[in-house]
């Protein structure tokens, strides 16, 4: 089960819950990647809803990194989200948020 206090976000994948979380050197990664010029220029994409596919998977791909549990690229790619592509772009922006702000809960 994820704790959203350390940024943490569950994600199911093929059939298993799988615990994502953006630590800093997945962060890192994931700016090379995406060829970013900064995480707050992703975080603007999410915000606007001008993101891609291709920025989806970079972030559950880092996210899962981070959590402990990396997918290939290729893996992912192919791979079954429960929920599909908007569980996935969900899943993408909740841990950008839990990566730089404490969730709200109840």
């Amino acid at each position: 089960m994820a704790n959203p206090w350390t940024g943490e976000v569950e994600l199911v994948i093929d059939g298993t819950p799988r615990v994502m979380k953006l630590t800093l050197g997945a962060l890192a990664e994931l700016e090379q990647a995406l060829k970013v010029g900064s995480l707050v220029d992703l975080v603007q994409r999410f915000e606007s809803g001008g993101f891609s596919a291709a920025d989806v998977l970079a972030l559950i791909g880092a996210g899962l990194q981070g959590g402990g549990m990396p997918i290939s690229a290729e893996d992912l790619a192919h791979a079954e989200i429960d929920g599909g592509p908007m569980a996935a772009a969900r899943a993408a922006a909740q841990l950008l948020a839990r990566a730089f702000m404490t969730p709200d809960l109840p």
